[in-house]
């Protein structure tokens, strides 16, 4: 036989009304939380999609890179490389040319009393013209350097 009583197991007293500012803090805080583990679990989703996405691009190109082998000799043929080399070798010196002569003829007394001063952007100019010149110069020696000890010949 049961030996519970058929009245209710509660006490009679009413139940605690809720501290003002306790049940909106908690309520914050589970919705704070569940955003800080929702955006840690995207973060973790980017990363893993990323390192999906790396893996399948240095598969590419390790199947693409005996072709692109193959077309790059194509491109460094003599009959395409020396034209290129011979019009960057003459551009190159004429622009050192070009702009000597300027300078000689800006620096000459007879054109001096006619001088305007150049503007900052007018010598800027002239000096980006002037180092791309001598890197072209300089990178046409590296490159024959180089395909003179990797081919033995120029």
């Amino acid at each position: 036989m049961s030996t519970i009583p058929s009245g209710s197991q509660e006490s009679e007293s009413p139940p605690l009304p809720p501290i003002p500012g306790e049940a909106g803090t908690t309520q914050r805080a589970i919705v704070w939380s569940g955003f800080f583990f929702a955006l840690l679990q995207s973060i973790c989703t980017f990363f893993a999609a990323l390192d999906g996405l790396r893996l399948v691009i240095g598969i590419g190109f390790f199947t693409i890179s005996a072709g692109v082998g193959a077309a790059l000799d194509r491109f460094h043929a003599d009959w395409i490389r020396l034209p290129m080399i011979g019009f960057a070798l003459i551009g190159s010196l004429l622009n050192l040319v070009v702009l000597a002569q300027v300078r000689r003829l800006r620096h000459r007394p007879a054109s001096r009393w006619r001088q305007v001063s150049l503007s900052r952007r007018q010598i800027r100019m002239e000096r980006v013209q002037l180092i791309l010149s001598i890197a072209t110069l300089v990178l046409i020696g590296i490159e024959e350097y180089l395909h003179f000890h990797l081919r033995h010949h120029f």
